[in-house]
């Protein structure tokens, strides 16, 4: 299944902000697609799907209010201020803060160079979480499976003494064609359990020759690396 491509959401009111942030982008296998959004709309974030939010504040007044939104929003943001007071650049929990100056590109380079760290991040941490999704379940699934193979000499036997006594049901005289034919019917479906669990114990002769094998090629191929 191709991955899909993750969205830059870019909080500006200015075309020329727009345009450098696109434009210094680094070069990416899986370019971001960018979606803008006013400032003006920066408070209905929490409706708005992105990985990333590049937000202006390079000539506004509203930086902390801008700042507290995205914030809130809780996904990764780049905010661009123009506060020399302020260091450089920060992290302040899920936004990372660079100074800028409204004719400087330096800092467009930054926010993507910094902007494509956060996205190969965040795309590894969701790699992560669903491979453990996966484990989880093949483990759960394997314990079941354990189950059922250590429990199959149990109903074996029970099987067992269900076809005996459906057998010795067949064979009383006198009986009726319908009791009869129910016996049989109990019969029937007691050899189709009775296959079912000889599968599981060909599947687990056929596991454990595959995990013999596995344990003999580990050796030559430890050894051939070793050479």
């Amino acid at each position: 299944m191709p991955l899909t491509r993750p969205t830059v959401l870019i909080l500006s009111n200015s075309a020329a902000f727009v345009r450098q942030v696109a434009a210094h982008w680094p070069g990416d296998s899986r370019p971001p697609e960018f979606t803008i959004l006013e400032k003006s709309l920066v408070h209905g974030l929490e409706g708005c799907q992105y990985d990333l939010a590049i937000a202006d504040a390079i000539s506004s007044k509203s930086h902390g209010e801008v700042k507290k939104a995205i914030a809130e929003a809780g996904r990764p943001a780049i905010l661009i201020h123009c506060d020399p007071s302020l260091p450089f650049s920060q992290a302040n929990g899920s936004v990372v803060e660079l100074y800028g100056k409204s004719g400087d590109g330096a800092w467009a380079a930054m926010a993507g160079v910094l902007g494509r760290e956060i996205l190969s991040r965040s795309h590894a941490e969701a790699r992560a979480r669903d491979a453990e999704t996966a484990c989880a379940d093949a483990q759960a699934e394997a314990t079941l499976g354990r189950y059922m193979i250590e429990m199959r000499h149990n109903v074996n036997n029970a099987l067992t003494t269900i076809l005996g006594n459906a057998e010795l049901v067949t064979l009383e005289p006198g009986l009726p064609a319908k009791a009869i034919a129910q016996a049989d019917s109990i019969r029937n479906m007691a050899l189709r359990l009775h296959e079912m669990f000889q599968r599981f114990s060909s599947l687990e002769k056929e596991l454990s020759v595959v995990a013999r094998e596995s344990g003999k090629a580990s050796p030559v191929r430890a050894t051939a690396s070793g050479k």
